[in-house]
């Protein structure tokens, strides 16, 4: 028998009853206000959307109908009133005593929902973080002919529904009565109330109060008609300051008419970390979404704080961050590009506040040029970096010098930079955040610029050598400073350079350094590690330190006759372009120093002491 038949012989069971989930308020209430939401303060933004809701879902309906939110604060209560659409005693049932349910898929509001905030029962619930009892008074601009509705809810899940007289609500419209919780009541005061009013929903676009207190302060401060461009900036500057708490160096119009975005960015009067992650203020049709939208900017753009208000982003579920997805990539993306068309605009007709922005933010700058050749083209002129020749641009550089050297760390660049720029040869300090990347790109946007790393090899090639019989004549010298030093892994040339101030100068490059780092492990390790670093000793090349024969410091040593004294005025030479070079000194190093200043010491006391 197949398993079909088989199938089929087998008597039928009966299907399994539906069971309703059981919802426990207290514990709901308790995952809201620890877990969903940052603060207990999130239930007055909850009662202002639906509020606003409620009159936008009647303006479908009655364009002409009033616009009002009214909050009244009472000694441990709080009552909101509205204008708006209303409920039945069918929507009561079916909206407020059902979890979830949202009053924008009721029937005839499906068209206008993209208007709507969020959901009135998830957002009454949210009441219960600070309220222990919600009660709400409302009748239906829908069915005008019906009584107005009362629900009462207590934070233990009980509910109760009746009707009401008509002139218990004359008129449609919405009101809720919070009586707080223990410990809550400081939430429902008066002046906490129309704090927390003007931070959500000074940009709503209807009139809503606290008491007699105006709460919508419109149009927004980047939507107004000055009378000139300096009192624009100036009344932004103020704004930004009443937000953020700081003056900002400009100010950036931000306006994506396609993403449905108007605000600005303010640029930062002082430098900030790179991985410092920004809280910019979003409003989400005119309702504070959040002051600590950390994804709305590129990386690069660390320089600057928003306050944007939106009506195409998408909030998580606490409504309190924006939802990663497609559209606000593409808003981040069109932001970042209205900052860079602003610095071209800066680059092309205000250097100076460009001079200003970049002594303060070149860093990001900086970063956004890595990755973008025509805004490292437009900046060319104008990035500041280290150089032999002071700080210049690139662009000014690369005209000075037919090739462009640069070192990739700060202590190599130290190190040649003095005599280099006396040799003529001129370099860029790339040990900086960035910089070597900037400068090895310089070519892609500047075609023929050659571009070259500065090597301790480079450096030796540029100095004058010094006569063979000169050389010759000096091999005793020689032969006893590289004896001295040998130990050490550095090697002793002769040249001649300017300035003669420089008796002797210390060369080596990353790779001299690595060997010099394995060969003190090599020392420092037992039998079988010492066997596998010594397995990988390289051909890499030694330091070396180059005297200058100009210096008439080094032709008195060379002069000398004990070989004692040579050894230990080498080895204070070594000492001194060590300390010139800003180099980190390794335990070899420092015992070298105390040992030849105490033997210059002992020297010069005892031929005192002769004499």
């Amino acid at each position: 028998m197949d398993s079909q038949t088989s199938q089929s012989s087998q008597p039928s069971l009966p299907s399994p009853s539906p069971h309703t989930f059981q919802v426990d308020l207290r514990g709901l209430v308790d995952l809201l206000s620890h877990h969903l939401y940052s603060s207990p303060k999130v239930y007055l933004r909850e009662l202002l959307q639906n509020a606003v809701d409620a009159i936008t879902a009647r303006h479908a309906v009655e364009p002409d109908a009033p616009a009002l939110v009214r909050l009244f604060a009472e000694p441990g209560a709080l009552r909101v009133e509205d204008s708006g659409v209303g409920l039945s005693e069918a929507d009561v049932h079916d909206l407020l005593a059902t979890i979830g349910r949202s009053s924008k898929r009721a029937e005839g509001l499906q068209e206008a929902r993209s208007d709507f905030l969020g959901q009135f029962g998830i957002g009454l619930l949210a009441c219960f973080v600070v309220a222990e009892r919600i009660r709400v008074v409302s009748r239906s601009a829908r069915t005008p002919d019906a009584a107005p509705v009362e629900w009462t809810a207590a934070d233990d899940g009980s509910y109760t529904v009746r009707t009401l007289p008509d002139d218990a609500r004359p008129e449609p419209g919405t009101t809720v009565h919070l009586v707080a919780r223990a410990g809550a009541a400081e939430w429902l005061a008066e002046d906490r109330v129309l704090a927390l009013a003007r931070d959500f929903g000074s940009l709503l676009p209807y009139d809503v109060r606290v008491g007699e207190e105006a709460v919508t302060d419109l149009p927004a401060p980047w939507d107004r008609t000055y009378p000139s461009p300096a009192a624009r900036r100036v009344a932004l500057g103020r704004h930004c300051h009443d937000l953020f708490g700081f003056t900002p160096l400009d100010a950036i119009e931000l306006d994506v008419p396609l993403a449905g975005i108007r605000g600005v960015a303010y640029v930062l009067p002082s430098a900030v970390s790179p991985a410092q992650r920004a809280g910019h203020r979003v409003h989400l049709k005119g309702m504070l979404l959040t002051e600590r939208a950390e994804q709305l900017l590129p990386d690069w753009a660390f320089f600057v704080r928003c306050v944007l208000d939106t009506d195409s982003l998408r909030p998580t579920a606490s409504r309190e961050a924006l939802y990663e997805d497609e559209t606000l990539a593409a808003v981040r993306e069109a932001l970042g590009e209205r900052i860079r068309a602003w610095l071209t605009d800066l680059a092309a007709g205000d250097p100076e506040r460009l001079a200003a922005f970049l002594a303060v933010h070149h860093l990001g700058v900086k970063s956004l040029a890595r990755h973008d050749r025509e805004m490292l083209r437009t900046m060319l002129p104008w990035l500041p970096f280290e150089t032999t020749d002071g700080r210049l641009s690139l662009e000014e550089f690369a005209r000075r010098h037919p090739v462009v050297h640069f070192t990739r760390t700060v202590e190599e660049y130290r190190q040649v930079a003095p005599i280099a720029s006396a040799q003529g040869v001129g370099v860029i300090n790339g040990g900086y955040t960035y910089d070597s990347e900037l400068v090895e790109a310089l070519p892609s946007v500047r075609p023929g610029t050659v571009v070259a790393e500065l090597d301790a090899d480079t450096v030796t090639a540029h100095l004058d050598a010094v006569d063979p019989a000169v050389e010759l004549a000096l091999a005793g010298f020689l032969a006893a400073a590289r004896a001295k030093l040998d130990p050490l892994g550095c090697d002793v040339v002769l040249r001649a350079f300017h300035p003669l101030s420089v008796p002797a100068l210390h060369l080596d490059d990353r790779a001299a350094r690595h060997e010099q780092a394995r060969a003190q492990a090599e020392e420092e390790a037992d039998d079988l590690w010492a066997g596998i670093l010594g397995s990988l000793r390289g051909e890499a090349p030694r330091a070396r330190l180059v005297l200058n024969h100009l210096s008439p410091l080094i032709r008195r040593i060379g002069s000398l006759g004990e070989p004692e004294l040579i050894g230990t005025a080498v080895e204070s030479l070594y000492g001194q372009a060590l300390l010139m070079a800003q180099r980190p000194l390794r335990p070899a190093d420092s015992a070298l120093l105390n040992r030849a200043f105490i033997g210059l010491l002992e020297w010069a006391t005892n031929g005192e002491g002769d004499r």
